[in-house]
Formats: structure tokens, sequence, C-alpha cells
């Protein structure tokens, strides 16, 4: 079996796992509003890649660990994800109608319900690690990890150089890669980070994984780029050709599409030298780099 055979079995098994874990957690109780439920439950258990969470296995995976003690990890990460879609959607922000195919958490809930939905998931993301993650100075630096790439100098701040791009423009390449690295690459970033501390990696093998993340992360950027500019938008479950629409500058419209797609292979070479430490157990990880720049959606 090939390698990429071998990720696509491991994904599948391990995407059951996690949205087994995730329905788990959205079993919230009685205090919990039903609409609120609902609307948590729309946008989590909406399909997706699973990426991030998949990234949290493997990494704690190559690192020695077992996969199911980073699951209530993994199952966080795809929540604080899942919440910034849900806002980053809203009509103060991208104002999109359509999110993996379905109608956007504002159109089906109102926006008052989306937003709250999201804040609801956040919290949620932050109370799965403190209780489930073992030991607990394990889930404290878990808890400072996610909140450093999730937070206001991180994907937060992304999102707001994003916003002022709108009006200011976007000077030059540097400034696409200073908001893509913090709006995607950390919290890519950093489910490598939960994995291998989770797995009880040193600080040297967690930073090898960390660099690895930022390269995969802003390859995921760059393929998305190009899929908004050629992909099937049924096939994507978005709207294509909406950043061009919009003014957008993306890595294609600075850099052209072959550039950008020699750009994207660079970055996938750069990540498989980080996971050179892992020898063996790293294949994972850097089949999983080579599917970013193939996909079709």
């Amino acid at each position: 079996m090939s390698e990429v055979s071998m990720l696509q079995e491991i994904w599948t098994e391990y995407r059951t796992d996690i949205d087994a874990a995730l329905e788990s957690y959205l079993d919230l109780g009685p205090n919990c509003p039903t609409k609120l439920q609902e609307a948590m439950h729309y946008s989590l258990m909406a399909g997706g890649k699973r990426l991030r969470p998949v990234l949290v296995l493997l990494a704690c995976e190559a690192c020695g660990g077992k996969a199911v003690d980073a699951l209530p990890a993994a199952c966080a990460i795809e929540m604080i994800h899942t919440y910034s879609l849900i806002h980053d959607d809203l009509p103060a922000m991208d104002d999109d109608d359509v999110r993996r195919g379905k109608p956007t958490n504002h159109k089906q809930f109102g926006e008052a319900m989306a937003i709250l939905a999201g804040d609801a998931l956040l919290t949620l993301a932050f109370q799965i690690v403190a209780q489930d993650v073992q030991p607990q100075d394990v889930a404290a630096a878990c808890c400072a990890d996610l909140a450093g790439a999730a937070g206001a100098a991180g994907m937060v701040a992304g999102q707001v150089a994003d916003l002022e791009a709108e009006d200011s423009g976007i000077k030059d390449i540097q400034h696409l890669e200073g908001i893509h690295r913090r709006k995607t690459g950390r919290l890519l970033s950093c489910a490598l980070s939960l994995g291998a501390r989770i797995a009880g990696a040193d600080w040297e093998l967690r930073n090898h994984l960390v660099e690895y993340g930022k390269s995969v992360g802003l390859a995921f950027q760059i393929a998305d780029d190009l899929l908004d500019v050629s992909g099937n938008s049924e096939t994507i479950g978005k709207q294509t050709q909406k950043d061009a629409d919009h003014g957008k500058l993306t890595y294609p419209s600075l850099l052209g599409i072959e550039e950008s797609r020699d750009k994207a292979k660079q970055l996938i070479q750069d990540a498989h030298e980080r996971l050179k430490p892992l020898g063996e157990q790293g294949q994972r990880l850097a089949a999983l780099a080579d599917f970013i720049i193939d996909r079709d959606h």
C-alpha cells in the first residue's frame, strides 16, 4: 500500500473517531438552549476535511504517543476552527452565504444566534482541553498554545489585517504572507504543537513540527487561492471567484498561477525537510503535506 493510500485510510479512521467524539462533546444537557445547541451542531458537524484535528493525532503518533490521548485536543481545535468560520462568514466580515455546501450559520439561524454559537464553541474548546487532556501541566500548556494561536496576536490578528487590507490594499507578497501566517497558519502549527506536547516530545522536536506546520499552512492557503480561481464550487462546497469579485489580492493575482504553484511546491519541500528528525515516523505527515497541494477541494 502506498503512503498516500495509507494516509487516506488512516484519515478516514481518524475522521470517524473525531466525529464521534465531537458528537459526544455536543451533548451539553438541559441547561444549554436547544436552538443554541442546534446552531453549534449545524456548523461543527457539517463535514469538512478535519485537517487540524487530524494533524493533532498524526503529530502525537509521530512523536511516539497514542492518538486517543490527543483526541480531546483534536476536538478542541476543530471547535475553534469552526467558530472562526461561523464568525468569518457574517455580513460584517466576509459576508458568505454558503459554507461546506450548506447555507452559512447566520443564514440558517440568524446573525445573533450565529455569533453566540461561535462564542459557545470557542469557550467549550478550552473547557475540553482543561478537563480531558492529561496530565494537568500538559493541559495548561495546550490551553496557552491554543489561546496564542487563536487570539489577538494569532488568528484574530490575521482576520483584522485581512479586513484592513480591504481598504488599504495588500502592499506586497510579504504583507499577504503575514496575514495568512496568522489567519490560517498559526492554528495549523498549533495542531502540531498540541499533538507533540501530549506525546511528551521535547522542545526541539516540537519546534520542527511547528515549522512544518508553518510551511504546510502557507501552502494550504496558496492551494485555497488557486482553487478559488480554478476550482469547482460544488466540489469545494463554497462560492468560487469570490476573492476576485471582492477585489482581494491573492497569491495568483500577485504572482500568477504557475509561480503560485511553484511556491506551494517549495513550501511542501521545506515541510518535508522539517520532518527528517522523525525518520519513518514522519511518513504520514509527509504524505499529508503532499496531499495539501494535490487536493481538489
